[in-house]
């Protein structure tokens, strides 16, 4: 719940980012430095929601019919 709290917050810097009166400068490498955050905040996610899933791609429901005999 932490990361995904993180992406609200910095979503919500990116958001107000350009009208807090930063010379370019640092808006350009703010923003850089936001985007890194992003994506590694949803990489992280990525992975995680990656951990619970089957690794053959068979479901519950269908694992019982994965072994065919051939007749």
């Amino acid at each position: 719940m932490r990361k995904i709290r993180a992406l609200l917050i910095l979503g919500v810097w990116v958001a107000v980012l350009p009208y807090l009166g930063f010379p370019h400068a640092w808006k350009s490498i703010l923003f850089t430095l936001s985007g890194l955050g992003f994506i590694y905040i949803s990489f992280i996610l990525y992975k995680e929601s990656k951990k619970g899933e089957p690794e053959n791609g068979t479901f519950d429901n269908f694992s019982e019919n994965s072994d065919f005999s051939g007749q």
